[in-house]
């Protein structure tokens, strides 16, 4: 399963997408984790459905200091084209 998560809130500057790394790498999902212009976080993320869905629960709460307001999921078809779990700068 593919799904692109968008989170909304007090989730930059607060080790939102470091934490989502982790969370992603412990899942062994693949994908990416950045932070959007308009103050958002974007994480695109591809694994088995229940790990993709546990990835997706934790986005509702990040990281300690994050205060997550909103989290929209689009599901996608799979594409396969990433190989681990990234960070984008």
């Amino acid at each position: 399963m593919r799904a692109r998560i968008f989170i909304s809130g007090i989730v930059q500057g607060v080790g939102f997408r470091y934490s989502a790394y982790m969370v992603a790498k412990r899942l062994e999902l693949r994908g990416y984790v950045r932070n959007l212009p308009d103050g958002r976080v974007e994480a695109v993320v591809e694994g088995p459905r229940d790990k993709v869905e546990k990835f997706i629960n934790w986005c509702y709460e990040g990281p300690p200091a994050a205060v997550v307001e909103d989290v929209v999921v689009k599901w996608e078809d799979p594409k396969g084209e990433f190989n681990d779990f990234d960070i984008i700068i």
